[in-house]
């Protein structure tokens, strides 16, 4: 199948006519005050949860098909989520029938999740071609997903949890330490330069300013079969991509 073949990933990133002259302002949500321009002083990166290594990719966000718990595929087939006309459906359902690339935001106005919204469509012929659905997901609500999906022109499917049910039944990290961290400081300094940009707008809203933005994400590779997961990265750090080709392989599997 097309999709087995070894396929070096070449950034298509749209480059800004300028640099910006101050990026100094926050680029996550400052929880307490809502404040945009403030300077953040970067904590040191701590380790709050067990990473576990697996022959499936070199990246140490990686979990196998073997540690994903029967309790977490029976707890996500309780869990809704929202396409963009708000019709509901069971998370599993996404790849009941198919094999699916699922990634999951931090949030809709994330500027880190717009750029690997890219890094993954830019592989979306490749799994058209061995049938494999590409899918997002983001914590909130309906209308920021299609405001998301309007912005990006994402080449996939794009659901809202409301209720961030599939990222706690998927045990993803969340919390300050993982979001300020250096690497991800440089990270997002490198999109802005790409030309990426946050939304203030959805990244302000209720609900992502009431979890603080903290939330982290990550991408699994799932179906056909609502208990078949092949692969699961999560991400340890705001903007922690894995390699694309380990995701590729995946979807062999």
């Amino acid at each position: 199948m097309a999709i087995c073949q070894s396929t070096a990933f070449s950034r298509k990133m749209p480059q800004p006519s300028f640099i910006t002259k101050s990026i100094s302002a926050p680029l996550f949500l400052a929880a307490s005050t809502g404040h945009r321009h403030r300077a953040i002083k970067f904590l040191p990166k701590r380790q709050s949860h067990t990473i576990v290594r697996s022959a499936v990719s070199r990246s140490s966000g990686i979990e196998s098909s073997g540690l994903v718990s029967e309790d977490t595929t029976n707890l996500l087939d309780t869990v809704k989520v929202f396409n963009l006309e708000g019709n509901g459906i069971p998370i599993s359902d996404l790849w009941k029938d198919r094999k699916a690339v699922v990634a999951f935001a931090r949030h809709f106005g994330c500027v880190l999740c717009r750029k690997r919204a890219d890094y993954l469509a830019a592989k979306k012929d490749i799994m058209d071609a061995s049938g494999v659905a590409l899918v997002l997901i983001g914590p909130g609500s309906v209308d920021q997903a299609k405001t998301f999906f309007e912005q990006t022109k994402f080449k996939g499917e794009v659901y809202a949890d409301p209720n961030h049910s599939s990222y706690e039944a998927l045990k993803f990290v969340s919390g300050v330490l993982t979001t300020f961290t250096p690497e991800a400081g440089l990270k997002i300094i490198q999109s802005y330069m790409e030309g990426y940009r946050q939304d203030w707008k959805l990244s302000s809203e209720k609900d992502t300013v009431s979890r603080g933005g903290w939330q982290q994400g990550g991408i699994i590779v799932a179906g056909p079969g609502k208990t078949n997961i092949s692969y699961i990265h999560k991400d340890k750090e705001a903007g922690d991509d894995p390699d694309i080709e380990d995701i590729l392989k995946a979807c062999c599997s």
